[in-house]
């Protein structure tokens, strides 16, 4: 037992951890010295190797940026504003659902920082909780757990997908959390609901994955492994049901409940959806589809694009806005899907915005959608090169290795812009967006591209320190050059990368014309007779966990390939070039792609052979095609540091890029764009899982990764709210307490529909 300061009272209750090693439940017999949680048997002979605390836990010298998009808001008109206010509340309402599709106990942890942290100034709470005890530095740790949870909207990293807990031991963070003037019972009330998940970290705890040994997703019921997501993904074919907005629970005897993210909570209705929700037979077992799943926050998002529909700009948008909502609040993918076709057709927007549920990063199945919502301006001036980029794009296409069969039959030109984000309502704030992410859509009426510059700015400078891995001779040059040569990378990759390909689906008059001329298959040299994607399967349903990695490697891939030519580096205004070699934008490109390669071993978990994030797989396999190209292209040197310890350096041949490394990429493009095209998923599979394999010197390499990784910067984004008649943009400080001071403005300290929520579900999620 554990006592504990409630009010003016000492209280005595039974406390509980959970081992980092064995995952068994204990009683604590004495204050923990610190965050990481052993039994005694385990401390002595662990069961399993313990966490490493560094991957665990954020550092204090973490950088926390602020998301800057005052200048461009400034210039808005009041109904712009407007329109931008009620499309933020939407897009942060929403956001709370990624809580709930992080972890069981992302829910009360955001509803305990919100009530302590709301109840006074965070100056005032530090000040008490020094004077109640605390150090500086256990106040410091505190406070950046607390952005770093706020920053990934839940308490596992958006990139890399593990989990992080406070670095200070857990009585003293309750000393924190109690020492302010929240009410001190709800306080403990929440403490005690969150406490145990928030330190624990067991092996299954301590990463995003589905079955007992490879994670935890709350996309699935806690009883659910891949088998149970495979034979579900069956049987949502079956019935042309889109699993984006879905999660997947199964009862203890054996029936599968498919839930619908919507509004609506009642399972009966003459539309589309409602139609399909009841039982069903289907191999043997019984499934039930319901909706209402996330109904309140769904209901706050349908309100507030209401509200944004007054103030839209035009009839497109107030048409697309129409499909969200029905979507939103019938559960309706293919409202949300009409909703992108009017989306893509409001060309130039002063406003530009996407909300839904979108990327299928976190879902370990690969195939359903994280929440996210974003709102931006466009920047005119930056989005007039982007539109030269486009203007090129069909002569650029023509690059490519691959067969023009391969490419879509008519370029649907997009709109590709650069955007300030005013908000970003999802776990974590990318660098630019290809979408919709709707194969048909995409291939047959069009998509857009944007790229975020005020993300790109903030994320990505280069800082004072040397970089790691990056040899001296390079440091200048590369950190120079980062920004400029990302920013090409990103348009490209977006573009050319995303927006470029065809895919064959069985008994179509396209796949009936390739076997009919017997085109020849450019990786067997054999007739093509197949696969192809099956009748109504897309991209993501029939590639499945594999299909984010693959892609984002053949967009990375079309990034480096196509920056070599002279004509892409002058539309982002790098209009010199050598009188031989690469352009020095194309070598950084190049270089920070073996060097992301390197740095990519950081999301790969040796004890599950897993990896954990799409893009540093992909960069990871990209970096196995250089170094398999062989001839000195990229080496990877081991040195001894400064600091005595070993360290690496990577070096890329600048001289051999435009011979050695354009083949390799190129045939290795050639390779992913057949297997994409044709639906070939074992022979996908088969290429793209031997490149992803990590041996033991790669292994060795990851030592010194995980030795030298830096942290990830955090993204402090404004807020906009209303005083009086007046829309205005909130600004807040580069620091974790700018973090929580944001937090604290955008939502009430209390949100008891969300607390309802978590408790509804808490026992199919959790795993013990």
């Amino acid at each position: 037992m554990l006592r504990s300061l409630v009010g003016s009272e000492m209280c005595i209750r039974d406390r509980f951890y959970i081992c980092a090693s064995c995952g068994e439940r204990h009683e604590e017999q004495a204050e923990q010295p610190s965050p990481l949680m052993l039994c005694m048997p385990c401390g002595e002979n662990p069961f399993a190797p313990p966490p490493d605390m560094t991957v665990h836990t954020i550092p204090l010298e973490t950088s926390v940026v602020f998301l800057d998009g005052e200048a461009a808001f400034s210039s808005l008109s009041d109904q712009e504003k407007a329109y931008a206010l009620a499309l933020s509340q939407a897009d942060w309402e929403g956001a709370k659902i990624c809580l709930l599709q992080t972890s069981p106990e992302s829910a009360p942890i955001f509803s305990l920082l919100q009530l302590v942290f709301s109840s006074q100034s965070v100056p005032e709470l530090i000040a008490a909780a020094m004077a109640a005890g605390l150090s500086q530095e256990e106040v410091d740790k505190a406070m950046m757990y607390a952005a770093a949870f706020y920053g990934n909207v839940g308490n596992y990293k958006s990139f890399g997908d593990t989990k992080f807990v406070p670095d200070l031991p857990p009585a003293r963070f309750e000393l924190m959390l109690s020492s302010g003037k929240a009410d001190k019972a709800a306080v403990a009330v929440l403490w005690e609901e969150c406490r145990e998940r928030m330190f624990s970290l067991p092996p299954r705890q301590r990463q995003i994955g589905l079955g007992a040994a490879n994670g935890i997703s709350t996309y699935f019921s806690h009883n659910c492994e891949e088998a149970d997501a495979e034979l579900a993904g069956k049987f949502l074919e079956s019935i042309q049901l889109s699993p984006y907005n879905t999660r997947l629970f199964k009862s203890e005897d054996g029936v599968y409940n498919v839930r619908l993210a919507s509004a609506t909570t009642t399972s009966d209705g003459e539309d589309s959806v409602g139609t399909l929700c009841r039982e069903h037979e289907f191999e043997g077992h019984k499934f039930v589809v319901t909706r209402g799943d996330y109904a309140p926050l769904m209901r706050r998002v349908v309100d507030a694009l209401k509200e944004a529909h007054a103030h839209a700009a035009n009839e497109c948008q107030q048409q697309m806005l129409s499909c969200y909502a029905d979507s939103f609040d019938l559960g309706s993918i293919q409202a949300h899907k009409e909703g992108s076709r009017h989306w893509i057709k409001d060309k130039g927007p002063i406003i530009e915005s996407y909300i839904g549920f979108i990327e299928s990063y976190r879902d370990p199945s690969g195939v359903r959608g994280e929440w996210e919502g974003f709102v931006a301006c466009v920047n005119k001036e930056v989005s007039k090169k982007f539109g030269v980029l486009v203007d090129s794009a069909e002569k650029l296409l023509r690059l490519f290795p691959w067969p023009a069969e391969f490419e879509k039959d008519v370029f649907l030109r997009p709109d590709f812009t650069s955007l300030e984000v005013l908000a970003f309502g999802s776990s974590g704030v990318p660098a630019g967006i290809n979408i919709p992410n709707y194969d048909d859509i995409r291939q047959d009426e069009g998509f857009k591209n944007v790229s975020l510059g005020n993300v790109l700015a903030a994320s990505y400078g280069a800082g004072d320190k040397p970089v790691a891995f990056i040899a001296e001779a390079d440091q200048q040059l590369f950190k120079a050059l980062k920004g400029p040569a990302f920013e090409v990378q990103v348009g490209v990759h977006e573009l050319l990368g995303h927006g470029s390909g065809k895919l064959f689906h069985q008994n179509t008059e396209d796949a009936a014309s390739l076997v009919a001329a017997g085109f020849l298959n450019p990786v067997t040299g054999e007739p093509v007779t197949g696969p192809f994607y099956a009748a109504g399967a897309t991209w993501d349903s029939t590639f499945g966990k594999m299909a984010s990695a693959f892609e984002e490697c053949r967009a990375e891939c079309s990034g480096i390939f196509l920056c070599l030519e002279q004509e892409v580096l002058e539309v982002f205004g790098h209009a010199v070039h050598p009188d031989e070699g690469v352009h020095d934008i194309a070598y950084i490109n190049w270089l920070l792609m073996a060097h992301a390669g390197v740095r990519g071993l950081e999301f790969y978990t040796p004890e599950t052979k897993g990896w954990r994030q799409a893009h540093m797989q992909a960069r990871y396999v990209i970096l196995r095609v250089l170094l398999d190209a062989g001839e000195g292209l990229v080496t990877v040197v081991h040195k001894t540091g400064d600091d005595g310890q070993p360290d690496v350096e990577v070096v890329l041949d600048r001289s051999l890029i435009m011979t050695v490394g354009k083949q390799a990429i190129g045939q290795f493009l050639l390779k992913l764009q057949t297997f994409k095209s044709l639906g070939d998923v074992v022979g996908g599979m088969e290429m793209f899982g031997a490149y992803s394999e990590v041996p033991e010197d790669m292994i060795a390499l990851r030592d010194i990764v995980m030795a030298r990784k830096e942290p990830r910067k955090l993204l402090v984004q404004p807020v906009l709210r209303r005083e009086g008649e007046e829309v205005l943009l909130e600004r807040f400080d580069q620091s974790p307490a700018g973090m929580v001071g944001s937090f604290v403005a955008r939502f009430p300290a209390t949100d008891l529909e969300l607390m309802e929520l978590y408790r509804a579900e808490k026992q199919a999620v959790c795993d013990n």
